[in-house]
């Protein structure tokens, strides 16, 4: 693969010119503190579930989390294409600090779930806002490293984050885990303030999409019937997962690209691949922190330095490919995807006996390079293919697709935790069968990541495809 760096000079536009700098930074103060959350409470959640009697409920507070996430990303996109990036930053930050407050306080797991779908919620209006600007504010040849950058701004939260949250879980407890960040919360919305007057309103913006908010629900509920029947071992459990199923098929079908299920050339393929890369990935991610513990006897510190190898790994990448322009986003996606099978695979190393959790250490930061190339890939691809008036529902598209499939991953990750709580299954014996189902769920992503590249015979940009299923 032949890429050409990017090259500048005086008067080349950069991420932080008098025209970026308080757009930039803004955006990411508010990706360094969903990473501070991603990191830390990854690492807590161990203690935290098992404090609150609720380790056979395991995958519920990841799940509530990205279910929750679905509608606000599609409240999200509405948002966005009608109102502008401005006021989906503002909610979302505040919904997001109003979870934190409540997982912080809750007194059983039915409440800690609980508030774990309310920062789900605020999560969903962030991420789709942060698209809208980035597609708003920056012109084609700064996305790369825009993308690269805000991967960049995971690095000190992956550094200090688990380390942080296992001193604090050891020391006063895993509430403050939470309730730590809310003082984050509050400086990061003063000081994005300014940049948010900077991001324009549309002057003729579409109306209103609610039904679509229905469909999004309608699809996290069928996650989490999913979910539910996956610990039954009867004939409700039966039920429900064919009430699942077709919930969740009927709710996505109105929210993706028509023909995503298919891989379809163009804009479904780059839906598709998201999905893929986010699933494998995070479903493995929510079980090592457990597993280093459960089998390998780890501290919650320890536990959580795998989490910090990745996030160093995916930032580290994803620098390298925002200094290259010319580079193929196609070519930099499959070979992502390549890297992150990989890691997957070896990290099915550390279930053998006599081996140690260590080589985890290694295996997850191969496999955040893979997602360092990947994911950027993904963003700039669909950046490239959307119109600015659909760009907030392709954006929600996009991340629907990143949800949906890691609610699905790392409900299965919790559906395996249970059987293995229940004596039904070693924990060693769940860590291979998680790695091995996540790497073929990558390897089908470097096949099919070919069919990312914009349609040549489109008379019009991808992103103008209806959305009328999968």
């Amino acid at each position: 693969m032949r890429v050409a760096p990017e090259v500048g000079g005086p008067g080349t536009p950069g991420l932080l010119d008098g025209r970026h700098r308080l757009t930039t930074v803004g955006l990411l103060l508010l990706v360094t503190l969903v990473a501070f959350e991603s990191m830390a409470v990854a690492t807590a959640m161990p203690t935290a579930v098992t404090e609150l009697d609720g380790l056979a409920w395991f995958g519920w507070p990841f799940t509530a989390f990205l279910v929750a996430q679905v509608v606000g990303m599609v409240v999200g996109g509405d948002v966005g294409d009608r109102r502008g990036a401005r006021a989906g930053l503002l909610a979302g930050v505040a919904v997001f600090a109003v979870g934190l407050l409540a997982c912080g306080l809750a007194a059983d797991m039915a409440l800690f779930v609980a508030g774990r779908a309310v920062q789900g919620f605020g999560g969903g209006l962030i991420s789709v806002a942060l698209y809208v600007a980035i597609g708003q504010a920056y012109d084609a040849s700064l996305r790369p490293r825009l993308f690269g950058a805000t991967a960049a701004a995971w690095v000190l939260p992956a550094l200090v984050g688990p380390l942080v949250a296992g001193a604090l879980t050891t020391s006063v407890g895993w509430r403050w885990v939470f309730l730590g960040l809310l003082p984050l919360v509050l400086v990061g919305l003063c000081l994005v303030l300014p940049a948010l007057r900077d991001l324009t309103v549309p002057a003729d913006p579409p109306p209103a999409r609610v039904a679509r908010r229905w469909w999004a629900l309608l699809a996290g509920l069928g996650v989490g019937a999913l979910q539910y029947a996956g610990q039954r071992l009867d004939l409700l459990g039966a039920v429900l997962a064919v009430v699942g199923l077709t919930a969740l098929a009927a709710g996505l079908r109105p929210l993706l690209p028509r023909g995503t299920v298919r891989a379809r050339r163009g804009l479904p393929t780059v839906v598709a691949a998201r999905g893929l890369l986010a699933g494998s990935f995070f479903g493995m991610d929510a079980l090592l922190p457990l597993t280093l513990s459960a089998v390998h006897g780890y501290s919650p510190t320890a536990a959580g330095i795998p989490l910090t190898a990745g996030a160093v790994g995916w930032a580290a990448a994803s620098q390298v490919q925002g200094r290259y322009a010319g580079a193929s986003r196609v070519q930099l996606l499959r070979l992502g995807f390549v890297l992150l099978a990989v890691g997957l695979a070896g990290t099915a190393v550390t279930a053998v006996p006599g081996v140690g959790g260590w080589p985890a250490y290694l295996t997850w930061a191969l496999a955040g390079l893979g997602m360092g190339l990947g994911m950027p890939s993904v963003g700039v691809l669909l950046l490239a293919q959307s119109p600015e008036h659909r760009r907030g529902a392709d954006s929600a598209a996009l991340n629907i697709a990143d949800v949906t499939a890691s609610a699905l991953c790392i409900g299965l990750t919790g559906v395996l935790v249970a059987a293995a709580t229940a004596g039904l299954l070693p924990m060693r014996g769940v860590l291979v069968v998680v790695a091995a189902v996540y790497a073929a769920l990558a390897v089908a992503g470097a096949v099919v990541a070919g069919r990312a590249a914009a349609p040549v015979a489109a008379a019009a940009p991808a992103g103008a495809t209806t959305l009328a299923g999968p």
